[in-house]
């Protein structure tokens, strides 16, 4: 099958029912995305189809289809997303394992809300934990990347 990741296509063989992640890290050795539960629970595994986050641990291959998938690789090449600067400036990383997921949850909640309040953030990365704790400097960073955003609109 053909996939559409990080703006290339890519030819995989893959057993139709084999989740995106095993498919993204084991077929394109894209390593960003992170098995965490395998329940769709954690958000760990969370990678954008067409721009919406989605649990790659329970989405078969199969569901993708012609839709565009974004993981945390094709975030931006070098970290200069505003969401990635912001996790930066906010040093929101204790021991990282959870990040990427919390990232792309963050990036698709400004792409679809640009000003979110705390209680919009709070809904958006529910899904997502963060066995650290950092949820405080997780919100101030949606937050800053907001900001950022707004900074690169003008």
């Amino acid at each position: 099958m053909k996939l559409h990741v990080n703006g290339s296509v890519h030819e995989v063989q893959a057993p139709d029912d084999m989740p995106l992640l095993w498919v993204l890290r084991d077929r394109l050795n894209l390593t960003g995305v992170k098995f965490g539960c395998g329940m769709a629970q954690c958000g760990a595994c969370t990678v954008h189809l067409d721009g919406r986050a989605v649990r790659s641990c329970v989405t078969p291959v199969s569901a993708v289809g012609a839709r565009k998938i974004t993981t945390i690789e094709g975030l931006s090449a070098d970290g200069s997303h505003p969401v990635q600067q912001a996790w930066t400036e906010i040093d929101v990383v204790q021991c990282g394992y959870c990040q990427s997921g919390q990232i792309m949850s963050a990036a698709a909640l400004l792409a679809e809300n640009p000003s979110p309040s705390d209680a919009d953030i709070e809904i958006a990365l529910a899904g997502n934990i963060c066995r650290c704790g950092t949820y405080q400097r997780i919100r101030e960073a949606v937050h800053r990347a907001a900001a950022l955003n707004k900074r690169v609109q003008r």
